[in-house]
């Protein structure tokens, strides 16, 4: 059906060409808002009309009588239908609708990829400090950045994932302070460890339980070993870089394991660190500073970011001497472009909204041919997590907040997933752990799994060679539930583009949803393994491709595609 859609868009464009030269480029075809209206619409006429000064339903009429003595439009079209104002609407023979199974079953996985394109994407998500468990935010990041890096795979670009580590500034002292006072026996409500969210001194602690495991196997003088290092604590209470390395590679090791009980893999782990022993971000403040960008006044230095769209000017290096938050990641996107990665999406939470402007706007200052609007945000909301009809607002190992691997642990990978991915990042959302674990069709996860593994028992039941079905003839396939199934497989590739180009992984879990409910119908319509072999073997051609787009889609979201449930 892809290739029937390509060939009649020829034809349209040839005929537009000819009633108004340069027309042809705009040939398109939408998809109608009510299906009983076709399965194409052409506004064509309604667009070229005024120019030709004609009324739209006349030119409506010409530019019908000529596409029906097309070769395309005479194969494929069952009919054209003037409606409206001048609308074109399109019907298709069923043969055109079979086309697409065909076309499924021979690309196999690769059915809606586009070809390989030359430019890099890295993708940054997660990023978390290294002074806690991931949280359910962190969650979010995950499942939004690795279907967005699946997303764009489908679209032929050359995708590198790339978690940033914070393993310098204030955090991370707190972190070793906090290490330290449990190490030497002390714990949270004693008098040195104030709790009270009102007082300063309280953000110098953490409290929650797994900063007691970190003394305790400090002191034990353990081994620990992370992604990109192995360290072993001396046991010393008074040695605070001892401890400042143990506690981040401990924690670099458990968020490993979170990361890994969700199924996802790093190119690289960058670390902020790194920007500042190479050099990175002195050259950098150097440079703003010889471009003319910058600005001294009351002992700071500023740069002059209101001159490229900034609300105000940005403080860079404060009177101490020490550089505000946002110099590092204008160096650590230097880095990023001169790497070669071309297109930059970082995956954050709305809390980040305000450093947008002042990245960019460093970036544009620094005048080593970025282009505006680089990178790309993709920003989301926090996720609250009900439980038996409560909130759940904290947990145990973590002390405030509810871990990545709590929610895994209550239910699975994929329902984490697949929930997290449901919605618009930047929409509130409630994850609700009771849904995310019934097994029934208001699960949308169960839903979409279902429907493969459904589709997969009748094919065991089958016990045929799926593989021979791309040769089948397929005329069998002419029901309403039929061709309602093949239309929506049709939509998968151009669903696709139109996800990656949005950063909006939401819609394929939209669209598995769709087809999952279109399957489910055609399945309730019309038995499978009947014994007229024809119609048989045709119609275990269309669930085998709708199987084939199932798992596809499911991939591009990191959820499995089960065979039995």
């Amino acid at each position: 059906m892809l290739s029937v859609k390509q060939e009649l868009l020829a034809a349209l464009a040839a005929e537009l060409e000819k009633l108004s030269p340069g027309a042809g480029a705009r040939a398109a075809f939408e998809s109608p808002k009510v299906a009983a209206h076709g399965d194409y619409a052409c506004t064509a006429a309604m667009q070229l009309a005024k120019a030709a000064k004609q009324n739209p339903r006349q030119l409506a009429q010409t530019l019908s009588d000529a596409l029906m003595t097309t070769p395309a439009f005479a194969r494929w079209v069952e009919a054209l239908e003037i409606a409206g104002p001048g609308f074109l609407n399109v019907r298709l023979k069923p043969a055109a609708k079979q086309e697409i199974v065909r076309e499924v079953l021979a690309a196999g996985t690769a059915f809606g990829d586009q070809p390989r394109r030359t430019q890099k994407l890295l993708v940054e998500f997660v990023s978390a400090n290294p002074t806690g468990p991931l949280h359910v935010g962190h969650g979010r990041q995950a499942a939004l950045g690795d279907a967005l890096c699946n997303l764009f795979s489908t679209q032929g670009w050359d995708v590198h994932r790339e978690f940033y580590y914070n393993d310098a500034g204030v955090q991370i002292q707190t972190l070793t302070n906090s290490t330290q006072l449990r190490a030497k026996g002390f714990k949270p409500g004693d008098d040195c460890w104030p709790v009270d969210p009102e007082n300063p001194a309280s953000k110098a602690f953490y409290n929650g339980d797994y900063i007691q495991d970190i003394a305790n196997d400090f002191l034990a003088k353990k081994t620990v070993k992370a992604d990109d290092r192995e360290f072993t604590a001396n046991g010393d209470v008074e040695d605070l870089d001892n401890i400042r390395q143990f506690a981040v590679a401990y924690l670099r090791n458990e968020q490993d394991k979170d990361l890994q009980a969700f199924n996802l893999h790093f190119d690289e782990y960058y670390l902020e660190s790194s920007l500042y022993t190479s050099g990175r971000v002195d050259r950098t403040v150097e440079r703003l500073i010889a471009n003319g960008h910058t600005y001294e006044l009351d002992g700071a230095l500023w740069l002059k970011s209101t001159d490229y769209g900034d609300d105000k000017d940005r403080v860079m290096r404060k009177r101490d001497g020490g550089y505000t938050y946002f110099v590092p990641d204008v160096a650590y996107h230097i880095a990023k472009w001169e790497r070669g990665f071309t297109k930059v999406i970082n995956i954050q939470g709305t809390d980040h909204h305000g450093t947008i402007a002042r990245v960019r706007a460093g970036l544009q200052a620094a005048d080593v041919g970025i282009p505006q609007g680089y990178p790309d945000y993709v920003l989301h909301t926090m996720v609250r997590v009900v439980r038996g009809g409560e909130e759940v607002k904290i947990s145990k190992r973590a002390g405030s907040y509810v871990t990545l691997r709590d929610l895994i642990e209550w239910t699975s990978k994929d329902a984490v997933r697949f929930f997290l991915l449901s919605r618009k990042p930047d929409t509130e959302y409630t994850f609700d752990v009771d849904l995310a674990v019934a097994q029934n069709n208001d699960n949308p996860v169960y839903y979409v799994q279902y429907a493969h593994a459904r589709i997969c028992s009748v094919l065991k039941a089958w016990g045929g060679d799926a593989a021979l079905l791309k040769d089948v003839d397929l005329s069998a396939l002419d029901g309403p539930q039929a061709q309602a199934l093949m239309l929506q497989l049709a939509k998968y590739p151009a669903m696709l583009t139109a996800a990656a180009e949005g950063n909006a992984p939401h819609d394929v879990t939209f669209y598995l949803r769709d087809l999952a409910a279109s399957y489910h119908s055609y399945y309730d319509a019309e038995r499978i393994l009947v014994d007229d072999e024809a119609v048989k073997q045709a119609r275990l051609a269309l669930i085998s491709a709708t199987r084939q787009v199932l798992h596809n889609g499911l991939a591009v979201l990191g959820v499995s595609a089960p065979e039995r449930m």
